[in-house]
Parts: C-alpha cells; structure tokens; sequence
C-alpha cells in the first residue's frame, strides 16, 4: 500500500495565541487557534499540528483549555506538543480532543515516556519530535524549545525512539525554521534513512516545490507554517500541485 503525502498546517502556541518565529525565535503574533483551526477545517485540511513553544520552558504541558476549544473546531486529525513529561499529560491532552501528541523534550531526557506512552494508547498516538540545528559536519539535537542542547547522536536517538515504540518521527531543523528556503534535505535523508517509522519533515518550507523536495529525500509527511502564514496558499491549491506531480494525496 503506498502512503499518501500528508501537509500539515503547523500552528505554534504561546500564551493561547498563535505566533510564528525564525530559527526559534523572534516570534510574532499570527491569530486566533480557533479561528485559523476552523479556516483549516473548512479548507479540508490533512491534519493540523499544534506545538505550544513555552510549556518545556515553564514546565508545564500545553494548554488543555485551548486544545478543548480547537477540538470542537477540529474536523481532521490533530496532533498536539509542548511540554509533555507524563503519561498524565498525554491523557489529558487525548481527552481534550488530540488524535496524536508530540514528544520532543522528554523524547531526549526522559526516553522511556515514549514506551510508557506508546504501550498505553497505541504507537498511532506518539509522535516523537527532534528539534536539530547543523554544528560542523554534524547534528545536535536540542530541548526546551532549541534553548538547551544535548549529549545525543542523532542516528542513535532516532533509532531508540523507534524501538521504544514512536509511531512517527518530526525532524525538526532550528536553522531552517522560518526562513522559507526550503527544508534541510540532506537532515531528511538522513533521519529516513535509519528509521522505518513515517518521517515528518519540518522546518524551511516557502514554496511547494519545497514540499517535493522534501518528500523526494525521504519524508512521508511536510508540517508548514510560513508556508499557510504569509502567502496566499492552502491545502486544496497544495494537494493540487502535488496530485499534478504525481504524488499521492488525499482526494477529498
């Protein structure tokens, strides 16, 4: 069976608003969640990500109250991340309306939530995040948002996170975040490479030859956000464009 390609809208939360940055940082208010989750909603969207970008920082998990209201607008999958530490806040957070929640911080510092989560509601529900930014000749994988780096050999904490039992992986590049260049292929290529999970690539997406890109190196899934933010595209035209290429999408 051949998997079609997902786009998914990507919304980043902070202090119940949607904002948008470059590089995890410089961050400015893009909208309502509600309001753009229902504009999705109405435009058939694949799926949507939302990614509450303080709670890691101020230890908390994302806002359930503001997942409550987004749920009732919700009429595709939705996945949810930030500040994730206990199968509890998975819960919650899959109570309060999530199809799928995003592990990115406790994906590095404490691994075994992955299995505990995974074991508990099902590997479709976990997708583990890594947030990378290009050092030398090598990726370092970060937590909190991009603030704190970490002693993790990519290759190795992709392969781990696959046997604890992630149903998906969203490789994330902190350098290509926001700048609408395009996503960091070879990243793509590499993370595709040794794991057999779906790989959602994220991070640099302008245009939606971008998009082809991605999936040519590997990706089975593109998470935008510029993209939809600042220019007049959206999923339908994507779908389109991409149908016309010769991938396979959602149809209706």
């Amino acid at each position: 069976m051949v998997l079609k390609r997902r786009v998914i809208p990507t919304l980043l939360l902070q202090e119940g608003r949607c904002v948008k940055g470059r590089q995890f940082k410089d961050y400015r208010n893009t909208g309502d969640p509600v309001t753009a989750t229902r504009v999705y909603a109405a435009q058939n969207a694949d799926e949507l990500m939302f990614l509450d970008i303080d709670a890691s920082q101020s230890g908390r998990a994302a806002t359930v109250a503001v997942i409550e209201r987004v749920s009732e607008e919700a009429f595709m999958p939705f996945t949810v991340g930030g500040g994730i530490t206990t199968i509890q806040d998975v819960r919650a957070l899959l109570n309060a309306g999530a199809d799928k929640v995003a592990i990115t911080t406790a994906a590095a510092t404490s691994p075994d939530l992955i299995r505990a989560a995974a074991q508990a509601f099902g590997s479709q529900c976990i997708v583990a995040g890594i947030d990378v930014r290009r050092e030398g000749d090598r990726w370092a994988v970060y937590t909190h948002a991009g603030r704190v780096r970490c002693d993790l050999e990519l290759h190795d904490h992709v392969r781990h996170l696959e046997q604890l039992g992630a149903g998906e992986i969203l490789i994330n590049s902190i350098d290509h975040d926001g700048m609408m260049a395009g996503y960091d292929l070879e990243l793509v290529r590499t993370v595709s490479s040794v794991t057999a999970r779906p790989v959602i690539a994220c991070g640099g997406a302008g245009n939606y030859g971008h998009l082809i890109d991605a999936f040519r190196a590997g990706a089975h899934a593109v998470a935008c956000a510029s993209l939809f933010h600042f220019g007049d595209n959206n999923p339908p035209r994507v779908r389109a464009y991409l149908k016309n290429a010769g991938f396979p999408v959602k149809t209706t």
